[in-house]
């Protein structure tokens, strides 16, 4: 069985980078349970950190929920291990912001009650996970990276669920995902390859060395890559954030009308 499944791997279509914005997983926050992140792969020949493999969909963000079981403070972040009875644990990793150091004789205040010790490695932004101890029930967003041979969380937002049916409806919405997408083989048609290929070569990101091109005009070229593939980063980080406002206040609204629902029904 086991060869089967690796022939079954390797038969998959990896697609070149350039084909990722394409996918329906890449730019999503994508609902996953803590047994899966663990079996996320790298790929030798996809250089960027970020990106992993669910046979052959690019994931760079995702989305758990479950129970905190335990909570591990160090130096330099913070290790929560969430339990959301997939069949295993996934450790968390929220960062420790580094404090400035300060030229003044006089040392300055300690944050109150540590509330914003706590960032977001993408945005700097202040994480409160205060409230999150042990025994809480709570849904989490972030980039997946490896510690010892070992998949974790990278956290970049966390948020508490409100109740038992905002985590059936994750969990109903984590199943269709993975049945109806991750565990179906993404394709692509070679007419769509062509396409993407070509939008990249318009781009000058084909990567190639020109003939006849001097070490001066290459090095330029390089430049220009680079600061492309940077330009396109950081659009592709704000596509995510905005994705995320507009969940935060669908969340809002959501929060609104069951107050009102409730208020409605102490009336009657």
């Amino acid at each position: 069985m086991g060869m089967a499944t690796a022939q079954n791997h390797d038969a998959l279509e990896f697609y070149p980078a350039y084909c990722f914005k394409a996918s329906p997983t890449h730019f999503t926050w994508v609902k996953m349970a803590a047994v899966d992140v663990l079996r996320l792969k790298r790929r030798p020949e996809f250089p960027d950190p970020k990106t992993y493999f669910h046979k052959n969909h690019p994931i760079s963000y995702i989305s758990v929920l479950g129970l905190i079981t335990s909570r591990t403070d160090l130096p330099t972040l913070t290790i929560l291990t969430l339990d959301d009875s997939s069949g295993a644990t996934l450790d968390v990793v929220v960062q420790k912001a580094i404090p400035t150091i300060s030229t003044s004789m006089i040392p300055p205040p300690p944050p109150p009650s540590g509330i914003h010790t706590h960032i977001s490695p993408t945005t700097a932004l202040p994480l409160d996970i205060s409230p999150y101890t042990p025994g809480t029930l709570a849904h989490m967003k972030g980039t997946v990276t490896t510690f010892r041979g070992v998949n974790q969380l990278q956290l970049e937002r966390i948020f508490p669920v409100r109740d038992t049916n905002a985590e059936m409806r994750f969990v109903d919405q984590r199943s269709r995902c993975l049945v109806e997408v991750l565990d179906v083989p993404w394709r692509l048609g070679r007419e769509e390859v062509e396409r993407l290929r070509g939008e990249v070569e318009v781009e000058g990101e084909d990567g190639g060395v020109g003939v006849g091109v001097g070490m001066d005009e290459e090095e330029e070229r390089g430049r220009r890559r680079k600061r492309r593939r940077e330009e396109r980063e950081e659009r592709d980080r704000r596509r995510i954030w905005k994705m995320w406002e507009r969940e935060e206040r669908g969340r809002e609204r959501e929060a609104e009308q069951k107050r009102k629902g409730g208020q409605g029904a102490k009336v009657h």
